[in-house]
């Protein structure tokens, strides 16, 4: 009896140690999965996963996701919106320490040039399997299409006229570069920081550069007198035409309305000559009588008489 009892609590034993170690596996396993099979997604980020290796799928979804555990499937995540700042050349570090800031520009002068990159992933995929390192990717391809700009440009340009069309050249040559190159990388902005001629001619170029800035400043305030002056003028010019063509029709109607009325009195002449002539005379006597001053005497009279209007014209 004792016997049968010891055997069942081995047995008993036996059967909690196996669901216990079935317990411990099965928790293993999914604490195994949990960690290797899952992962989070922030806004801006995308999960690249591999399966057995190779590229199955890219995640795109923000929040919590799913994968076969590891090594079946692992996965890679990319910030895809970052903004990321590769910054190229220090113009105040000594010659020997600062090479990738002294560029030829197209008439042959040197020049030290500091710029800015920005830039960020578009493609995870690209960005992580087709390139070894991005930002040497980008720092050489960056320098490369900069000195490549620049060597198209004049000092001159490099310094004051064209700065903003070598950044944009620029950003279009690095951005077709790195498409050549198929790294899945987007260039935001290329900008210059500083630009600055050689130390023994600083002082001439800084002269140019403020000439320019003199010839600027007049062109704008000669630009300001034409807007401030020219509209009045026209407005002046406009004036006087429509003045001018005012008298102009004024003075065809008057002619026309002259034309008219000796056509209708040499009409009336032709039908009744003595008529119309004394007309004509009573006419003019009226108009010309009109404006002068009448005095009527009789015959064999004497009458005094005192011009007292024209004593107060006078006066």
């Amino acid at each position: 009896m004792a016997g049968g009892e010891a055997a069942e609590e081995r047995k008993a034993g036996r059967l909690i140690v196996r669901v216990t170690t079935f317990l411990v596996l099965v928790g293993a396993f999914g604490v195994w999965m949990f960690y290797t099979g899952t992962f989070q997604l922030d806004p801006g980020q995308q999960a690249v996963i591999l399966r057995l290796g190779a590229f199955h799928r890219t995640v795109t979804s923000e929040g919590l996701g799913f994968h076969l555990p590891a090594p079946i499937e692992t996965h890679e995540v990319v910030e895809t919106q970052r903004i990321r700042r590769a910054e190229f050349g220090d113009v105040s570090a000594p010659l020997e320490t600062k090479a990738e800031t002294v560029m030829q520009t197209g008439d042959n002068a040197i020049v030290h040039l500091e710029f800015v990159v920005r830039y960020r992933v578009d493609d995870p995929l690209r960005a992580l399997y087709r390139v070894r390192d991005i930002e040497a990717v980008v720092r050489d391809s960056a320098q490369a299409a900069m000195r490549e700009v620049v060597a198209r440009n004049v000092i001159d340009g490099v310094l004051a006229d064209a700065r903003f069309a070598v950044e944009s050249e620029a950003a279009q040559q690095l951005t077709a570069l790195l498409s050549l190159y198929d790294t899945g990388i987007v260039v935001t902005q290329v900008e210059l920081q500083e630009v600055q001629p050689p130390t023994e001619v600083r002082g001439a170029f800084d002269d140019v550069v403020a000439a320019n800035q003199d010839k600027n400043r007049q062109e704008n305030e000669a630009r300001a007198h034409e807007n401030e002056v020219l509209p009045r003028a026209q407005a002046t010019a406009a004036e006087l035409t429509e003045s001018a063509e005012a008298y102009k029709q004024s003075r065809i109607a008057e002619a026309e309305g002259e034309n008219a009325r000796f056509l209708s009195l040499l009409i009336e002449y032709r039908k009744a000559p003595e008529i119309t002539r004394k007309r004509l005379y009573l006419e003019t006597m009226e108009e010309v009588l009109s404006k002068s001053q009448k005095i009527i005497v009789e015959p064999g009279a004497i009458v005094p008489y005192l011009p007292l209007d024209r004593l107060e014209n006078k006066r």
